[in-house]
């Protein structure tokens, strides 16, 4: 699902908000949600899940091109973790087989 979608299906669900008043109240949740991690905060919606933020530690690399090594400075990254409700209404929905399926090995060329 796009942003687009979302909005579109707000706009549906509610007939007394306009495409345009949808499109203002996902903007404005997703604003604040982005505000609040950019602060540090820890953002927690029942039954959906909860976005924090995870710090990476500063590591040495390598550049894939010429081999040499590379320093990576420490960075922090948005973490998600689902809710029980939300893992369990996925689990319920996804058919078993939609398991991606393992290729069988190709014998060699003889």
């Amino acid at each position: 699902m796009t942003r687009s979608d979302l909005v579109a299906q707000l706009a549906e669900r509610f007939s007394q908000l306009t495409h345009r008043d949808a499109e203002f109240a996902v903007k404005t949740i997703l604003d604040a949600m982005s505000a609040a991690l950019a602060k540090g905060h820890r953002i927690e919606i029942r039954g959906f899940g909860s976005f924090s933020i995870n710090r990476r530690p500063p590591r040495v690399g390598r550049n894939p091109r010429s081999g040499e090594q590379v320093v990576i400075p420490e960075k922090l990254v948005p973490h998600f973790k689902p809710g029980k409700a939300l893992r369990e209404a996925v689990d319920a929905q996804v058919p078993l087989s939609a398991e991606p399926v393992a290729r069988a090995a190709k014998a060699p060329a003889a």
